[in-house]
C-alpha cells in the first residue's frame, strides 16, 4: 500500500492572511486536512478536499488528543496527503510534538511547517509592540494553564522584571488568579500595564487594557473570554497611539459579497482590508451557453463588423475562450472597434491585448449608448455577445440608429445551488449586503428571502433592479465600479 505524507502545519493566528505561503502550497497539495478550533474555516473550503474538524476549545474536546493522532496516522496509510493544521504554530504550546513522535513511530514521512504566533501577532494587531527599545529589550512566552493530568494545579509564574514582556497564552480561565499570583508572589507592581485581546486579528479581535490590579475585572466588564492572549509590561502603555487594525473604518462590520467565487475575491479583498468581515455568498454561476455556433461564425467574420461591445468582464472571458478554441487570437479584429461598458470590463481586454476604443464616463449602457451616437453608426454592423438577461438598452438603441446589431447570448447567470444553512443564516444577520449587480441582487432574494442588512449597490440599474423587490438600497455608489461600492460603503460608515 502506497505511504501517505503528513504536514504539521501552523495556521496562523485567525487572519486567513496570515497563513505561510508554504503551508497555503501543502493544502493545495492535501487530499485531507484535519484543523483545529483556532485554524480559520476559510483555508479549508476547496472542491474535493476532504476537511475534518477536530477542534478543542477550552475543555471541550471534539475529538481527545489520542484520537486526533490516530486519525492522522490512519488517513496517512491511506496513501493520502495529510495537512494537520494548528491555529498559530504546531510546536508552540501545542500538541504538536506528539503528533510528530506518533508519526515517527509508525514509520510516516511528515515534515513541519512553523506558523505565525499569536504571542506576538495579535499585540500588533491590537496596538502592542512585544519589544520596544524604550520599553522591553525581552520577552517571555508562558502557558496560562497546566496539562490536565497534572496534580499541581498551580502555574509557573515567572519572575519580575520591569525591562521585559510577558505573554500568557490560553490563561484566560485563570486571568485573576494570574494576575493575584505575580504581584503577591512575585512582586509585580501592582499598576503594571496589561492587556487582554481576544481573537487576536480576526476581525472579532476585541482588546482591553488595565492594570494586574484592574485586568481581571476589565476584562469581565469587556466580556472577553477565550481564545484570547494576555500581555503584561510597560509596552501596553502605546496601545492608544498605535492602535490600527480596531480603528479601520469598517472594522467588525459583517459584509455580505454576493458576486461569483471567480469574481468574489477582488471585492472581498478590499473590503477585509478596511476591517470588515467578509461572507462570501454567491448569488450567480455563470453557465456557458450549449450552442455556440453563433458566436463561432460571429468570431470567424469579426473583421466584418464595426464594432464589438463588450458590457461585461464575463462576456470578455467567455468570448476570448472561444477565440482560443478557434485558433484565433487578437488579430481577428482587425478593423473592427472595440467598446466596453466600464473600467473592469476595458481591463479584462487589455489583458487580451486589446485595449478599448470607447468606455463612456459613466459605466451603464445608456451611456455608451450616446457615445457611440456621437460618430453615428447608421448602417454599421455591430456584435453585442452578452448575457440572457441582460437588459435590452443598447440592442434596441442601437438598432434605432440605424445599426445592424447582432446580438448573442453566450452565458447565463443561474442561481449556485450549494449555499449551506449557516451561510444562508450569516447572510440574513449581516451589516450590509452588496450588489454589483441586477442578477445577484434577484437571486440574493430569492434565496434568502428577506434580510436586516444595509444594502449597497454598484449603481443606479442595480438599485432599480432592488427596488423592484420591494427594498429600498441604503447605500448606491456614486462612481460604478468595485473601487467605488467599496468607497461608498466606508463614507456611509464615517457618517454613521
Amino acid at each position: 500500500m502506497k505511504k501517505g505524507f503528513v504536514y504539521l502545519a501552523g495556521a496562523g493566528p485567525g487572519d486567513p492572511g496570515l497563513i505561510t505561503v508554504k503551508a497555503l502550497e501543502a493544502i493545495g497539495e492535501a487530499d485531507c486536512v484535519i484543523y483545529d478550533f483556532l485554524a480559520n474555516p476559510a483555508l479549508v473550503r476547496r472542491e474535493g478536499l476532504e476537511a475534518v474538524y477536530v477542534g478543542k476549545q477550552g475543555g471541550d474536546h471534539t475529538l481527545p488528543q489520542e484520537e486526533i493522532s490516530a486519525l492522522i496516522v490512519k488517513k496517512a496509510k491511506e496513501g493520502k496527503i495529510v495537512v494537520r493544521l494548528k491555529g498559530g504554530d504546531p510546536y508552540i504550546f501545542g500538541r504538536g510534538g506528539e503528533e510528530a513522535e506518533e508519526l515517527v513511530k509508525h514509520g510516516i514521512p511528515f515534515a513541519v511547517i512553523p506558523g505565525v504566533s499569536s504571542f506576538y501577532s495579535a499585540p500588533a494587531y491590537a496596538g502592542i509592540p512585544v519589544t520596544h527599545r524604550d520599553f522591553a529589550d525581552h520577552f517571555e512566552v508562558v502557558t496560562g494553564h497546566r496539562r490536565a493530568d497534572d496534580s499541581e494545579a498551580d502555574i509557573t509564574l515567572p519572575s519580575y522584571d520591569p525591562h521585559k514582556t510577558f505573554v500568557f497564552l490560553m490563561g484566560m480561565k485563570n486571568l485573576a488568579m494570574i494576575a493575584r499570583g505575580l504581584v503577591t508572589a512575585k512582586g509585580f507592581p501592582s499598576d503594571t500595564p496589561a492587556c487582554v485581546i481576544g481573537w487576536g486579528t480576526t476581525t472579532r479581535q476585541r482588546s482591553a487594557a488595565g492594570t494586574l490590579e484592574t485586568i481581571a475585572r476589565v476584562a469581565e466588564e469587556s466580556a472577553i473570554k477565550a481564545p484570547a492572549i494576555i500581555i503584561i509590561g510597560r509596552v501596553v502603555s502605546l496601545r492608544d497611539s498605535l492602535r490600527w487594525f480596531e480603528t479601520l473604518p469598517l472594522f467588525g462590520k459583517r459584509i455580505v459579497v454576493t458576486r461569483t467565487r471567480q469574481q468574489a475575491s477582488v471585492l472581498s479583498r478590499k473590503l477585509a482590508r478596511l476591517g470588515a468581515e467578509v461572507i462570501e455568498f454567491p448569488t450567480i454561476s455563470i453557465k456557458p451557453a450549449d450552442d455556440t455556433r453563433a458566436l463561432d461564425e460571429a468570431v470567424k467574420s469579426l473583421g466584418g463588423f464595426g464594432w464589438t461591445i463588450f458590457t461585461s468582464q464575463n462576456a470578455v472571458s467567455l468570448f476570448f475562450e472561444r477565440l482560443a478554441g478557434l485558433k484565433l487570437d487578437a488579430r481577428a479584429f482587425r478593423d473592427c472597434r472595440v467598446a466596453a461598458i466600464g473600467p473592469a470590463t476595458a481591463e479584462a481586454l487589455e489583458a487580451r491585448s486589446i485595449t478599448p476604443d470607447l468606455v463612456p464616463e459613466e459605466y451603464v449602457a445608456e451611456a455608451l449608448l450616446a457615445e457611440l451616437e456621437k460618430p453615428g453608426v447608421q448602417g454599421m454592423r455591430i456584435l453585442l455577445p452578452c448575457a440572457a438577461e441582460a437588459r435590452n438598452v443598447l440592442a434596441e438603441g442601437l438598432a434605432k440608429l440605424g445599426a445592424d446589431v447582432t446580438r448573442i447570448h453566450i452565458y447565463e447567470t443561474v442561481v449556485p445551488g450549494d449555499l449551506p444553512p449557516e451561510l444562508r443564516d450569516a447572510a440574513r444577520d449581516a451589516d450590509v449586503v452588496t450588489f454589483a449587480s441586477s442578477s445577484t441582487a434577484r437571486n440574493f432574494f430569492s434565496i434568502i428571502g428577506e434580510t436586516r442588512a444595509t444594502i449597497a449597490c454598484i449603481g443606479p440599474v442595480t438599485a432599480d433592479a432592488v427596488r423592484k423587490l420591494g427594498r429600498e438600497p441604503e447605500i448606491v455608489a456614486g462612481e460604478y465600479t468595485i473601487d467605488g461600492l467599496v468607497d461608498a460603503v466606508t463614507k456611509y460608515y464615517s457618517k454613521k
